[in-house]
């Protein structure tokens, strides 16, 4: 995270203008907390291009406009203020927000750098400029807390993580949004998950957690090289936490067969339920043998086949799978899907062509297909192992029994006939296990 020097004849124009008061801010990480209060023109103050609650639909905006500098070349210009507002208006209950600030007003006052820059209340801003904008003149001023003109980029980011995400983050960031923010945090800290925890106001599983998570998105987005983007995948929470914990034990080679297929799984619609079953070491090679009884994708296959993108030994995801793990045996298919989008069409050796959407439907029934597979292997082998896992459960129980006997016979309630009664039942009962075909 980094702020850009402030802009002087803002910082200035901030400076002349009359204090209405000043509170303590508790959240401010300093001794001295209080903060002088101002009123500025609603159109005046400028929105964080750095909001981390907006930080992966900016992905999306940069990628539809095809301009990667679009929130940094100029953030407190006309284009990038624009394109944040539109971002921030088009969240989700967003218009319960601006119904209630039309009803009631604003009640707690934004937070500004010396210049101008929202830190917190970037929403309740952008509705406070819609109503504006719209013409009620009621919303013409916004009152603000202003930082210090030496308020520090780390500062910055620990005031916004306590103020907007320790307090009410799931009402307002997506599981993406939070994710990295924690990233980022977390190399702030020094990589120190304690600190991170401390200031999500999170456990420290949480937290890791949640970053694991955003290293598999990380990858299955680099992996699509560009079609895909973070925001895509905010539905599939599930699944990523479930592969994200799964993986943590798991070798190299296993770990790759399992996300490669999980990939498969979220890329082509498959629920998070089905996808369980397949965090197994033979994940991939189940679904490959369900792809030779696919007609649609062995074509594809083949199509599919290309160069590798070569292992990069420094990318972040290594270190939580280890070494590199050759590919999975539909790697390729894999990288297809992932590139290419659904309205796209492949051609095929043959000449003919084939709607990807067509493509994805039909990996969607292979991985579906394979996960009921393995789910039908995993009930056979627990009906296999059930008799030995209750009998090894009931032989450490029986093993016991001697170390419990003498102090048991030295109280006055004992009853070795009802002992003796209980040995005859285990004998009647081993007898009778003997004997069952």
């Amino acid at each position: 995270m980094s702020f850009q020097s402030l802009d002087p004849d803002r910082s200035a124009f901030l400076d002349a203008r009359s204090r209405v008061g000043s509170s303590p801010v508790q959240a401010w990480p300093r001794m001295d907390k209080d903060l002088s209060l101002v009123e500025l023109e609603t159109e005046w103050v400028r929105f964080s291009t750095l909001n981390h609650r907006t930080k992966a639909e900016q992905l999306r905006e940069v990628r539809k406009r095809g301009r990667t500098d679009l929130f940094t070349a100029d953030p407190l210009g006309s284009e990038a203020q624009e394109a944040q507002f539109a971002i921030l208006t088009g969240q989700q209950r967003f218009g319960d927000l601006k119904d209630d600030l039309l009803e009631r007003g604003q009640q707690e006052p934004a937070i500004v750098t010396a210049d101008g820059v929202l830190i917190n209340g970037n929403r309740r801003t952008a509705a406070l400029r819609l109503l504006l904008r719209e013409g009620n003149r009621n919303f013409a001023y916004v009152r603000c807390f202003v930082l210090p003109k030496d308020a520090t980029a780390e500062e910055i980011l620990f005031l916004e993580a306590e103020l907007q995400v320790a307090h009410d983050f799931r009402e307002d960031y997506s599981w993406i949004n939070e994710a990295l923010m924690i990233e980022e945090l977390y190399q702030l800290s020094g990589r120190n998950w304690d600190h991170v925890a401390a200031q999500m106001h999170r456990q420290v599983g949480h937290v890791q957690t949640q970053h694991e998570k955003l290293l598999l998105v990380h990858q299955l987005v680099d992996q699509s090289q560009g079609t895909r983007l973070h925001l895509d995948f905010t539905d599939n929470e599930s699944a990523f936490e479930e592969l994200a914990k799964h993986l943590r034990s798991r070798p190299a080679l296993e770990g790759e067969s399992i996300k490669s297929v999980y990939f498969a799984g979220i890329l082509s619609g498959v629920n998070y339920r089905q996808l369980r079953h397949l965090r197994r070491d033979d994940a991939a090679q189940l679904v490959e043998r369900e792809l030779t009884s696919e007609p649609t994708l062995q074509g594809v296959l083949e199509a599919a086949r290309g160069p590798r993108t070569a292992f990069d030994p420094t990318d972040v995801l290594s270190e939580f799978l280890g070494e590199e793990a050759p590919d999975s045996p539909f790697s390729d298919l894999l990288d297809l899907v992932a590139t290419q989008r659904r309205e796209e069409v492949v051609e095929l050796p043959d000449g003919t062509r084939v709607d990807m959407e067509q493509v994805i439907g039909s990996l969607a029934n292979v991985v579906a297909a394979a996960a009921h597979e393995a789910d039908e292997r995993s009930r056979e082998q627990d009906a296999v192992e059930a008799p030995l896992k209750r009998a090894e459960k009931a032989m450490a129980e029986l093993q016991r029994i001697p170390g419990l006997l003498p102090k048991a016979r030295t109280h006055g309630d004992w009853s070795e006939a009802a002992f003796q009664e209980q040995i005859r039942r285990l004998e009647k009962a081993l007898a009778e296990i003997r004997e069952s075909r």
